[in-house]
């Protein structure tokens, strides 16, 4: 890697000219500073710091915490701003522009509408303003010769007890945008099963969900996120390496055995959304270690398990897709067919019609071997 904003893979292609696939990325932690400062002045609302690249560090020593629950906090500023329906289609419009600029060319942004409600926004007023900014974004990158697709995913707080409510609303509004559901919030003592009646519900109207587990919880979050929450993804999921156990490791190699739930979601390709700066930051690596290199994410991949790369947030971590797969590929050696073999994963695990994730494949085998044809 040869600067802070370039990542270069040892053949020579830049990272930031591949496409990409974004799976998990909260619109919430995805604000840019300067935006923050604009919408918070509009608003009469109190900032830690008035300078943008201050602001931006604040929100990196802040989150830096070790605990999900501390870094959570920080969300209090980001969704103060987006209250009304200008701020959140603000929001929206410059999440799709900054997708755009780290190559993603598909991207599902999640958000909780029911936190955005303050100053007198429906829930439906919520999430046609954040479809009415993310279709602006679109047409921006339409204007500048770009193409990308982006869907919502409406997300429940799981300490709360809206989730049939919300479920309803997702639904409510698939053909205007909305692809699938989650939820998101405190892990531990809030599992999946509080949920179970919204779960029943999409599950009869065949709506995609992706479910938060494995991060600040462990096994016990994950069960109930496949079994209560009948997730097709796990939302971060770095946990479920706790149920792989290493039986013996010598000269020839390592040996290891994997736990039934282990084992079910490597069968059943269950694709985890794995971020890995932000799971340094909450301390969802801790039992592994607290450095990048310590990341049980090389072990899931080597062992077959469907690893995506993900920011999770972006404002929070002050980092990109882009810088992600290139921390990644500096910890671990990976090389281009790795980070391919990523994006194939998030490909195949998109809330899309079959048809439309088999083209989306297409796109990423053709721009990987572009990338590798233009540097030979």
């Amino acid at each position: 890697m040869t600067s802070e904003n370039q990542f270069l893979l040892p053949n020579g292609v830049d990272i930031a000219d591949l496409p990409k696939i974004s799976l998990h990325d909260h619109l919430d932690g995805a604000l840019r500073p300067q935006t923050i400062l604009e919408l918070a002045n509009a608003v009469g609302i109190d900032v830690p710091e008035t300078d943008p690249a201050k602001l931006g560090d604040w929100f990196l020593s802040q989150c830096d915490a070790g605990n999900l629950v501390d870094y959570l906090k920080t969300f209090d500023l980001t969704t103060a701003v987006m209250q009304t329906e200008e701020g959140l289609t603000r929001v929206a419009r410059e999440f799709v522009k900054d997708l755009v600029a780290d190559g993603v060319i598909y991207g599902e942004v999640r958000w909780a509408p029911e936190q955005h409600l303050t100053r007198g926004l429906t829930l439906d007023q919520a999430v046609e303003a954040v479809q009415a900014g993310i279709e602006q974004g679109i047409d921006d990158a339409e204007r500048s010769g770009d193409s990308i697709q982006v869907g919502q995913l409406i997300t429940a707080m799981r300490h709360a007890d809206r989730g049939l409510e919300i479920a309803e609303l997702a639904v409510r509004h698939r053909t205007n945008g909305v692809v699938g559901f989650d939820i998101a919030g405190a892990e531990a003592g809030f599992p999946a099963s509080r949920h179970r009646v919204a779960f029943d519900y999409l599950a009869q109207e065949h709506f995609p969900v992706t479910v938060h587990a494995g991060e600040a919880d462990g096994l016990d979050s994950i069960k109930s996120a496949l079994f209560d929450g009948r997730a097709l993804r796990l939302g971060h999921g770095v946990r479920i390496a706790e149920d792989i156990t290493v039986e013996r490791s010598d000269d020839e190699g390592t040996y290891v055995s994997l736990g039934e739930t282990a084992q079910w979601v490597k069968d059943r390709e269950i694709p985890l959304e794995l971020s890995p700066s932000s799971n340094l930051q909450t301390g969802a690596i801790a039992a592994w270690g607290s450095d990048l290199v310590d990341h049980p994410f090389d072990v899931l991949y080597q062992l077959g398990f469907k690893t995506t790369v993900n920011v999770d947030n972006r404002t929070m971590s002050g980092t990109t897709l882009t810088r992600e797969l290139g921390l990644l590929a500096d910890a671990f050696s990976y090389d281009i067919d790795d980070l391919e073999v990523f994006q194939q994963n998030a490909a195949r695990g998109a809330f899309l019609p079959l048809e439309d994730r088999e083209e989306l494949a297409e796109i990423i085998s053709a721009g990987f071997e572009d990338a590798e044809r233009y540097r030979d």
